[in-house]
């Protein structure tokens, strides 16, 4: 890439980074659901179906038709937010949530570049652990049912039957309780070390009537309660634990004797090279800031990051006794394994 090449780059990220925070406050303002099927609209009538200031709408508006997310209409001075964008952005802002939080954590990661100290995952703002729910949720919503539970050897059948689930790092138990919905014979128990994480699942839970047949406990991943699991998953959450040898060896000891385990994990390498791509780029950054920090911060054995790479991953489970690994499905963004003894 040669110096103007590079200059151009260098310029649209720093476009982008700007940028990042009005799409954080479109979503948190309900700017874009306010003009979700709107048609065009004034900044007058945007602030007032969103509960704003017409002279922030309409800043709002011109950063939005700059950055081509909104068309403008010169001639009736109006806005317009199409529906295919409406549809992107209402699954897509979970990632300009948090923005919030790791901004904030810059000053922490300057230091822990110096020190080689971590940042915790509890360290950062409740803006972090909402955006990353959210994140994730529409891949969840999409495939985690339709297509990778059904690419798993037996476990569909056995779900349906009325198994034993362990979701190892829920969060906010998204994942959990879209398993439930699905299979309502089988028992599901979450476990996640971050409390407030584990309040939120519960409270969800309850408000869609899960509680009877969903448990949501504060638990590690090395000494989660439990035995006899027909599934144990982990969704995009392995690589960011300081021993993840310990996770899997704790797997395998409370797995059933024809138990399986699912490992949702980025579809990354362990080859830079191979993250030039903007799916790779957004993995490789959030890994400086986020994984990696997360990862060393609990003092384990090994920090990963999130682009270890597959045959890591393998190795590490095969250690812990997992010795059968399979690649269930592989999506632009996610590999999923299906793991057994």
């Amino acid at each position: 890439m040669d110096q103007d090449a590079f200059l151009g780059r260098v310029v649209t990220d720093n476009a982008a980074a700007f940028a990042g925070l009005s799409v954080s406050l479109g979503a948190r303002l309900g700017l874009y659901r306010a003009m979700t099927g709107r048609g065009p609209m004034t900044p007058a009538q945007l602030a007032a179906e969103a509960g704003t200031v017409e002279r922030y709408a309409a800043e709002w508006l011109a950063a939005q038709v700059a950055g081509e997310y909104v068309l403008y209409d010169a001639a009736t001075a109006t806005y317009e937010l199409p529906d295919e964008h409406a549809a992107v952005l209402a699954d897509l802002t979970g990632g300009f949530t948090m923005l919030q939080s790791l901004y904030q954590t810059e000053d922490a990661l300057v230091e822990a570049f110096r020190t080689g100290d971590g940042h915790g995952w509890e360290q950062h703002s409740a803006d972090l652990f909402s955006g990353v729910a959210d994140f994730f949720r529409p891949g969840y919503d999409a495939f985690l049912v339709q297509e990778w539970l059904p690419a798993l050897q037996g476990v569909t059948e056995k779900l349906a039957g009325g198994g034993l689930v362990a979701d190892v790092g829920c969060g906010y138990g998204y994942s959990t309780m879209l398993m439930a919905e699905a299979f309502p014979q089988a028992r599901f128990r979450g476990f996640d070390f971050h409390a407030p994480s584990v309040e939120a699942a519960r409270r969800t839970a309850r408000e869609r009537g899960l509680s009877g047949r969903v448990s949501f406990e504060v638990a590690s991943a090395a000494d989660f309660p439990g035995e006899g699991y027909d599934l144990v998953t982990y969704f995009d959450c392995l690589h960011d634990l300081g021993d993840p040898g310990a996770a899997l060896r704790r797997t395998e000891k409370v797995l059933a004797a024809d138990g399986s385990v699912m490992i949702v994990e980025p579809n990354t390498s362990g080859d830079p090279a191979r993250s030039i791509n903007p799916i790779g780029r957004s993995f490789a950054a959030v890994s400086v800031v986020l994984c990696l920090p997360a990862a060393i911060a609990q003092r384990g054995p090994v920090a990963l990051g999130n682009h270890a790479g597959e045959d890591v991953m393998r190795a590490i489970a095969a250690d812990a006794g997992l010795g059968s690994w399979r690649v269930a499905v592989e999506t632009v963004t996610n590999r999923i394994y299906d793991v057994k003894r």
